[in-house]
């Protein structure tokens, strides 16, 4: 057995890039931002900040062309894929994607003031409040729970 389960939350860094293969399977590309901060040997604050790549197909592609814009606080549920090309320098390039299974937007409902959120999205994926996410959190997790 094994697993390949990738979960992340972060901020999008640029508008979703949204194609359709075959005239008729939309897939939405994007990068997202994650953060790490820890103390150096010094006591000073450091931040990591890693990029990902991401990639909706059909149903989370629509739900990222209507709601997802540079600066949206994502939660992502999904796998890890890895890729090879050959660039214009005959060079092989690789490329390591996320791609989404799972799609929630975090942040205040006024934060996305012209968008309506609906609690739930055909086929698994989801666009929740921050609100009901909080909800669930503070439900099973306590500040001494967390490992940080």
């Amino acid at each position: 057995m094994s697993v390949n389960k990738v979960i992340l939350v972060g901020n999008v860094g640029k508008d979703p890039v949204i194609r359709n293969i075959n005239e008729n399977t939309p897939v939405a590309t994007f990068t997202l931002a994650t953060n790490e901060v820890y103390k150096d040997q010094n006591g000073n604050m450091q931040k990591i900040t890693e990029w990902h790549n991401i990639v909706a197909w059909r149903n989370n592609a629509q739900l990222a062309e209507k709601f997802i814009r540079k600066g949206s606080q994502l939660y992502i549920e999904g796998k890890i894929r890895s890729r090879t090309y050959t660039d214009k320098e005959n060079q092989t390039r690789y490329v390591y994607e996320i791609i989404a299974d799972k799609i929630q937007l975090l942040g205040k409902k006024e934060d996305s003031t012209s968008i309506e959120q609906p609690t739930t999205m055909p086929n698994n994926s989801e666009i929740d409040s921050a609100e009901d996410i909080n909800n669930t959190l503070s439900e099973s997790t306590s500040e001494d729970d967390l490992p940080f």
